[in-house]
């Protein structure tokens, strides 16, 4: 089944939008006000000549500290390579701009998997003269260390940390900071279950990665240990419920689960009783 990046995305922001600005665009924070934040409709725009059809993924309507004017944050994430897309964040730019008649200040989110140096700008020029200029904000997630936002107790860190850069030696220690970021951020059960949702789409470990991860919990000496313990627990026993209850959609008897899982069709029959 395909993955819905943009869905993906535009939930994640949208929860968390104050604290995926102040971590990536700080700046831009220090002038936002944030007591105004309201989510946009989503706007459908055709390109008539490439007969296609484009979704802006995300639109939010603030202001700025001190002005009275609103403006219009334009976050667009961008799961694969197009050559032409900052063309596209122009086109999106102008449509908005010429629907709302607001200052638009527009965001690109590079998350797939290569690493690449990815233009901020649409120009348009001639030998005899310069006609436009068009810089967009952009944040490339594979070029960031993921190390380097572990200590921050920010939800979006935490999440992201799935698509910066990393190896594959340390896909295990990736997810073994995750877990003690989530534990420290001390979420709702709603917001914990967004952050690992996303985590586990692009972070899914192998079953000896699992056993590694467990194992290496299992030799911390922080406070934090019993409660990641918890976490890994809680979230293997939300995976098999889920997992129990498809297969008795499908017809499966209470006796043949127990016999592909592993549990005991007393615990089969609870979870399929819970759905």
């Amino acid at each position: 089944m395909s993955i819905d990046h943009d869905r993906l995305f535009k939930q994640l922001i949208q929860t968390f939008f104050e604290e995926f600005i102040v971590l990536f665009f700080p700046t831009m924070h220090e002038h936002i006000d944030f007591r105004h934040v309201s989510f946009l409709s989503e706007e459908l725009f055709t390109d008539v000549t490439a007969g296609e059809k484009y979704r802006v993924d995300l639109l939010v309507e603030t202001k700025l500290k001190g002005e009275d004017g609103l403006v219009i944050v334009h976050i667009e994430n961008q799961s694969y390579v197009q050559p032409s897309f900052p063309e596209r964040m122009f086109i999106y730019f102008s449509r908005l701009f010429e629907k709302y008649r607001k200052h638009i200040v527009p965001i690109a989110v590079f998350s797939y998997d290569t690493i690449r140096d990815e233009r901020s700008a649409f120009t348009l020029q001639f030998p005899f003269g310069h006609v436009l200029d068009f810089r967009f904000f952009t944040l490339e997630l594979r070029k960031q260390n993921w190390r380097n936002y572990i200590r921050q107790d920010n939800p979006i860190a935490a999440a992201l940390l799935s698509k910066m850069g990393y190896t594959e030696s340390e896909r295990v220690e990736l997810k073994k900071q995750f877990l003690r970021m989530l534990v420290r951020l001390e979420l709702d059960e709603a917001k914990q279950r967004l952050l690992f949702g996303f985590f586990e789409t692009y972070v899914k470990l192998s079953d000896e990665e699992e056993r590694r991860l467990r194992s290496e919990v299992n030799e911390m000496e922080t406070k934090e240990k019993d409660k990641v313990m918890e976490l890994i627990i809680s979230y293997e026993q939300q995976g098999m419920k889920r997992l129990v209850q498809t297969m008795a959609k499908k017809g499966m008897s209470v006796k043949d689960i127990a016999d592909v899982t592993d549990l005991s069709e007393e615990e089969v029959k609870q979870f399929v009783e819970k759905e």
